[in-house]
């Protein structure tokens, strides 16, 4: 019986041992599925997506908006990709970016709290109504509408660049919040533009209207980003992310330098007419008419 037990025992220990290593290779299967692998990345693919991040933040670095509306036009209208998952992208960067940003305002003191506190609950609501409407909806039948908001955003920019607003303090806060949080999220930006843009035409003080609508994005594009997690899964967060992140990165530190030695209102023109075309095209295509065809 002694020599019995003292085969069986190495045998046992074997099968669990086996079965023990199946286990682990499973959950590193399972795993390296839901991880986008760095050595399968195609660069030359991803290399659109980091000068579309470069330019995006640069622009934003030295205005204080336009990343989203910029990374998602051009990501919608000419690099075809679905606006669900442009959305998840952007935003998904848009969380680590915001975040130095706001850390920053609050720091040089840039921001107002009161403004925080009625902006940005409404702000949260609107974004995840807005992804969550995004995430169940095909992406053929919003793509016209997003590109129709964005077009209007580009617009509604190069009017702004020619009518400064006058100094008086905001009344509609919580509606502009919670209107800019759903905008931003079905059509991949426009927070800076839309919730900026309007305080300061309410004559909201420029220092601190960047400032507080800044970090106010955190917690939107946070919630946001969790709420397309949730609907779509890792798979919305594609290697164009990683395209965005590495481009936006890159030239955070330049946005400064080009804020001091291009005007604001020239730029927000430039910008404002590069939406505008880039959302007529991808609409006009939409409509099965291809003007470079």
């Amino acid at each position: 019986m002694a020599r019995r037990d003292a085969t069986r025992r190495p045998i046992a220990s074997v099968y669990q041992q086996h079965s023990e290593m199946s286990c682990a290779r499973t959950k590193a299967r399972a795993y390296s599925t839901t991880m986008i692998d760095i050595n399968a990345i195609d660069w030359s693919a991803i290399l659109p997506f980091i000068l579309i991040g470069f330019g995006a933040q640069l622009v934003d670095g030295a205005l204080g908006m336009a990343f989203g509306v910029i990374s998602s036009t051009l990501m919608v209208s000419v690099m075809g990709v679905p606006p669900a998952r442009a959305s998840a992208g952007v935003h998904l960067v848009e969380v680590f970016t915001t975040a130095a940003s706001g850390i920053s305002h609050a720091l040089h003191r840039n921001i107002d709290w009161k403004l925080f506190a009625r902006l940005v609950l409404p702000g949260v609501i609107g974004g995840v109504i807005g992804a969550y409407a995004l995430i169940n909806l095909d992406g053929d039948v919003t793509r016209p509408f997003v590109m129709t908001y964005l077009a209007l955003i580009g617009l509604y920019l190069l009017w702004k660049s020619t009518h400064p607003p006058k100094s008086r303090s905001p009344r509609i806060i919580a509606p502009l919040g919670l209107a800019g949080g759903f905008l931003d999220a079905v059509g991949g930006g426009g927070w800076g533009p839309v919730v900026t843009s309007n305080l300061l035409i309410q004559g909201s003080t420029p220092r601190t209207t960047i400032g507080t609508v800044n970090a106010a994005e955190f917690f939107l594009t946070l919630s946001i980003s969790i709420t397309f997690l949730i609907g779509l899964g890792w798979q919305a967060f594609t290697t164009a992310t990683i395209g965005l992140l590495i481009g936006g990165i890159t030239a955070a530190p330049l946005g400064a330098v080009l804020a001091k030695r291009v005007q604001a209102q020239s730029l927000m023109r430039l910008v404002g007419i590069v939406l505008t075309i880039t959302s007529i095209y991808s609409l006009a295509k939409v409509f099965g008419y291809d003007p470079l065809a």
